[in-house]
């Protein structure tokens, strides 16, 4: 028997937030092991408010940079508040869903959340997403009431969120249905438009939402038409959309307007 010891829990530096979320967004872990890229990382989850209360399972959808995601207290300028949307979709008689949201490795983001290799690193985007696939999903699906298909699977994110999304549902199109690509950063990863030509059969059974703002630049918005271009050269696949709008710029509060017309996408 070889039993090997990766650290002691006393020698992992636990991130304290200086901040705190609302009541149903809670900690996963302060410092979750990723086997894959031999580190930690802190770990959110919003459950429905019915959560508590039920014997349901509920869709889950992985969201990265978890810093940014939920409404915090004090307020912040950066931050989607996906759980004050989600809440009052709710009411208004949406379905509930499930959050995960993984933070950013801060100065490792740039590598961390783009599959190639780029003048920022080698590329580590394919193990994290084997994380996400393979390591954090599995336990989110053991310890939480959870819908495991690949149809109630989504992921979702911005900027270099949304360049590893639209990069994950290709990777793993069984695992991950529907992705939300926010103002994704194709320009670094340009190797992104062949991989998804490649893989185009792989995706005919899942869903794309795409979105960008004019006002993040001609290029951004050539990137994403390509994309969609790609993935519904006809227009005629209802599973894939985009977005483009006049006033969208690249910053949270414009993700967070569009995140609703997403949420609904997921389940249309």
């Amino acid at each position: 028997m070889d039993v090997r010891i990766e650290n002691w829990i006393d020698h992992l530096k636990e991130e304290k937030p200086d901040y705190h979320f609302g009541d149903h967004v809670h900690m996963v872990d302060s410092a979750f092991y990723m086997p894959q890229l031999g580190k930690y990382r802190r770990i959110w989850i919003y459950l429905p408010k019915s959560y508590k209360n039920s014997n349901k399972k509920y869709p889950v959808l992985y969201m990265h940079d978890g810093q940014h995601l939920f409404h915090a207290t004090p307020a912040r300028n950066d931050e989607w508040a996906v759980d004050t949307i989600t809440d009052n979709l709710i009411r208004e008689g949406a379905h509930e869903m499930i959050i995960v949201g993984i933070d950013h490795g801060e100065n490792d983001r740039l590598k961390e959340y783009n599959p190639y290799d780029s003048q920022y690193g080698k590329g580590e985007g394919k193990a994290y997403i084997q994380f996400l696939a393979e390591t954090l999903r599995p336990f989110i699906n053991q310890q939480y009431r959870t819908l495991t298909d690949v149809g109630n699977t989504s992921i979702a994110g911005s900027s270099l969120g949304g360049l590893i999304s639209m990069f994950a549902i290709a990777e793993y199109p069984k695992v991950f249905g529907s992705a939300g690509i926010f103002s994704p950063a194709f320009w670094l990863a340009p190797a992104i438009y062949t991989d998804i030509t490649d893989r185009l059969s792989d995706l005919k059974n899942n869903k794309v939402f795409l979105v960008t703002g004019d006002k993040e630049g001609a290029e951004m918005v050539n990137n994403v038409e390509k994309m969609y271009s790609i993935l519904n050269p006809d227009g005629r696949n209802k599973n894939i959309v985009f977005h483009e709008c006049e006033d969208g710029k690249h910053t949270e509060w414009f993700w967070h307007r569009e995140f609703p017309a997403f949420y609904d996408f997921i389940k249309r």
